[in-house]
Formats: structure tokens, sequence, C-alpha cells
């Protein structure tokens, strides 16, 4: 028979393992989560929430001719011509549609030339001249543009509408409305989700000869 040296876990008489309990890998998560939650860190709720307009920075002071009409207004130097337009001008007939420059439901002419003002900053512009879907008509009398629209068909649902006649517009002012492949190449950023292109080329078209 072998003799054996004893091992630590009895070496002493009478000495018994002490037993150990399992501990699972949530239950250490639970015990270092816990002792996170005890980290102190700032109370933002104490903080007031910044008024209407003045989200963080001060106010800067914008001069803009809009539709003949000038307006000087105190604006957050984050907030885009097409907010300012809707929000504090109330000409709601700029839409804004996806909100990235993508779809064109927003374009307006600035300086003349037609931009989308959902990705413009009205701080950069001070001092601009801006006409939109409302400064277009003389009174009563619609500009040649929205007439060919409406005799054209170049609408179903309307939401895109606006952009796609102030597009238009600046489409022929810059002389890109020779042919209808010409007017859908240079109309390409405008998107009419109901398909009225047919309609918008003519219409474009018609205009474009009238003018």
């Amino acid at each position: 028979m072998i003799d054996r040296e004893p091992t630590s876990s009895n070496a002493e008489a009478g000495s018994r393992p002490v037993p150990t309990l399992p501990i699972s890998r949530r239950t250490v998560l639970q015990m270092t989560g816990g002792a996170a939650s005890l980290v102190t860190i700032p109370n933002m709720s104490a903080q007031s929430a910044p008024a209407p307009g003045q989200i963080g920075k001060a106010l800067e002071r914008v001069r803009l001719i809009v539709n003949g009409e000038a307006r000087e207004l105190e604006l957050d130097p984050r907030q885009s011509l097409l907010d300012v337009l809707r929000e504090t001008l109330d000409l709601t007939g700029t839409k804004k549609g996806c909100n990235q420059g993508a779809c064109g439901a927003c374009t307006i002419l600035l300086n003349g030339r037609r931009v989308v003002s959902c990705l413009t900053l009205a701080a950069m512009h001070d001092g601009a001249e801006i006409t939109t879907i409302e400064g277009l008509a003389k009174g009563e009398e619609l500009h040649p543009l929205q007439a060919a629209f409406i005799q054209h068909e170049g609408l179903q649902c309307g939401y895109c509408t606006p952009g796609q006649i102030m597009s238009g517009v600046g489409c022929i002012a810059e002389g890109h409305a020779g042919s209808p492949e010409e007017i859908q190449f240079w109309m390409s950023g405008n998107i009419c989700r109901c398909g009225a292109y047919p309609g918008i080329v003519a219409a474009i078209a018609d205009a474009a000869e009238r003018t």
C-alpha cells in the first residue's frame, strides 16, 4: 500500500473542505450593475429647459426679403430656412418631405436660384431674397407655370407640387427647359410619389414657351 501526503484541504485532522456556492454570470453582472448605480451623476433634470427658439445658443438677428416683404427676425443659428418659413413666418406652402434634401418638396428660390430649404441654414443668408410658392402669383393671377400645372394635370395628391413648381421656375430661368429630356434631367431632384411626371414635364415645357 502506497502512502500519500495529505492534501491542503484535509491536511489537519478533522478538517473538511469548505463548501462553495456557484456564482452565475448573471449574478456577477447584477452585482456590478448595482455598484455602478451608486456612482453619483449630475442631476440633469434640475436644469431648466431652454425656451423655444433658444436651444442652447444666442439668437442671431437675420434680415430676409421674403416674397418681396422685408422681414427682420431673431433666430437660432441652427434653424433651417424651411423651419423658419413654416414655423416662424407661417408660409406652409413649402413642404417638409424627407428633411434630408433628397425629395425636393421644400424647394424655394434663394436669390433667384433654387435650393432645398431643409438643408439651408437661415442665419447664413442674412439679406437674402427668398421666393416661395406663396409669392409666385400676382393677386388672383397665377404664375404661368402654376396655370400650366393645372392645365396639364401635373399633380395628384399635391404634396410635392409647391416644390415641383418652384424647381420648374428655376429650371426655366436656368435655360434647361429646351426639350422633355432636358427637363426630366434637370428636374430629377424632385420626386413625385404619385408618378405625375408626364404632366409635370408637359407643364414646364408649356410654361417655358410662354415666358
